[in-house]
């Protein structure tokens, strides 16, 4: 082992050249390369090797057994998951990350202050989306532990407003959570945190097949709590549908009702970019807290989302994520640490992709993607609209378009005609269930995509569904 480890740090630039070699071909060949492996190899696991094999030998292995079944998740034709891909910028970043290697915590004091990059990436971010600084922000793995973080603050609210202190007393009573259409990571979170997903009060939806919360039956809900504090997880961009609640009539009742206001925009707060589309995302500045997904719109590698917590409520986020039982004494930004802020002790500098890619490509850059993206979806969709064999089962709202076989009858034979068309290799969807439909998400998020492959994608589909007739 010792002679391996000293030959790999002898040959650290040879070694470092052809994983460079091979990650530009990767890429250079990613438009090709298949979204979806048919065949999965039968292989058996080995065993830990005693001496090991060295670097470039493993290498070999590497790419013997397992290279063959990497997809094209990157590429411009994977549509499945709202999956973004990762700029030039964002790749160097995340090689740097890995090369530094920080455990990002600290901005001032001995030893690692990374975590001034990651200030510096929040304010980024938060000019790139047009919201005040007033929010405090840091990264997270995905908008998973970005919701557990924003609603483990919110869950530390509530214990106050009702004389609690949960962080350290634990849950005792009930807390009400409002919604309509929540993401699958939020009630995750509700139940990580306690809090159960039991104690969700299903507020219905607007008129007109929308996935958008009712303000009317929202408001109806809040009476029936009776001054009771609660928290509302609202949606900047459903799953389905890409649709939005209406958060400047949120906000109007946030002056008169005692709550605690969530917004979970993963992909759909990217919005705020686009001229065209950023009245979507109007007031989303007045809420308490909000998940924003980078690895989605903002392109960079997986394992990257950020949560927005309002300053003012540092002291609750401290005692909700503190890293002692000790009371936390003055003002926590004066000495900041993330270790006191946010779930992990132990983190990556996630923040350096995102802001090697925010820098590298600007306001202008995001600007031109989204645009580009929303634009896609909109001609996918028409094509979608003029078929014989294809429906919308909603409008398309933003990046996303969900439909389903134009057939009635033929409602069966949706997850048979996704899995053809996902066997081609050539494009990768997802399945999904909306207004009683068995139906296919396709989210436009990827830097790469461009007409050609709406084309592509197209023609395919067309010649799997004659295929099955």
């Amino acid at each position: 082992m010792k002679e391996h480890l000293k030959h790999d740090l002898e040959q650290i630039n040879h070694l470092l050249d052809i994983i460079k070699k091979q990650g530009v071909e990767y890429l250079k060949l990613i438009g090709a390369r298949p979204t979806s492996v048919n065949h999965i190899p039968l292989w058996e696991t080995q065993n830990l090797p005693e001496s090991g094999y060295g670097t470039e030998e493993t290498l070999k292995i590497f790419n013997q057994r397992f290279e063959p079944i990497m997809v094209g998740s990157s590429g411009p034709r994977y549509l499945g998951f709202v999956t973004g891909g990762t700029t030039p910028a964002s790749v160097a970043g995340d090689w740097l990350t890995s090369i530094y290697d920080q455990n990002t915590q600290s901005t001032i004091g001995q030893g690692d202050i990374s975590a001034n990059i990651e200030l510096e990436t929040i304010h980024l971010i938060l000019e790139l989306l047009g919201l005040p600084d007033s929010f405090l922000g840091g990264f997270v793995t995905g908008a998973t532990m970005s919701n557990f973080t924003c609603l483990g603050v919110a869950r530390q609210w509530v214990g106050k407003e009702q004389g609690k202190d949960i962080a350290k007393e634990g849950i005792s009573g009930l807390i009400k959570i409002l919604t309509a259409t929540p993401h699958s990571s939020s009630i995750k979170s509700l139940s990580l945190l306690g809090l159960g997903s039991n104690n969700i009060v299903k507020v219905k939806t607007a008129e007109g097949e929308r996935e958008a919360i009712c303000i009317r039956d929202l408001e109806d809900q809040m009476i029936k709590l009776n001054g009771e504090p609660f928290i509302l997880i609202s949606s900047g961009g459903t799953v389905n549908t890409v649709d939005f609640d209406d958060f400047m009539e949120i906000k109007k009742l946030k002056e008169q009702y005692n709550f605690w206001w969530h917004i979970d925009a993963a992909f759909g707060g990217f919005a705020a970019c686009s001229e065209t589309h950023s009245h979507l995302v109007k007031g989303w500045e007045y809420a308490d807290s909000i998940t924003v997904d980078c690895h989605k719109w903002l392109n960079v590698p997986y394992e990257s989302a950020v949560f927005l917590i309002k300053e003012q409520y540092k002291i609750l986020q401290v005692e909700t994520f503190q890293n002692s039982n000790a009371p936390y004494l003055g003002d926590p930004l004066e000495n900041f640490g993330y270790l006191n802020f946010l779930p992990e002790n132990s983190r990556r500098l996630k923040a350096l992709p995102a802001w090697f890619s925010l820098m590298a490509y600007g306001r202008e850059g995001y600007k031109n993607i989204i645009n580009q993206n929303i634009s896609l979806a909109n001609q996918f969709g028409q094509l979608l609209e003029r078929s014989n064999d294809f429906k919308l089962l909603a409008p398309v709202r933003l990046n996303t378009v969900c439909f389903t076989l134009k057939d009635s009858e033929k409602q069966d034979e949706v997850g048979r005609f996704l899995e053809t068309l996902n066997d081609t290799g050539k494009v990768f969807m997802t399945p999904t269930f909306y207004n009683g439909h068995s139906g296919i998400r396709a989210a436009f998020v990827n830097w790469m995509t461009g007409e050609n492959d709406i084309q592509l994608i197209f023609e395919t589909m067309n010649e799997v569904i004659t295929q099955l007739k």
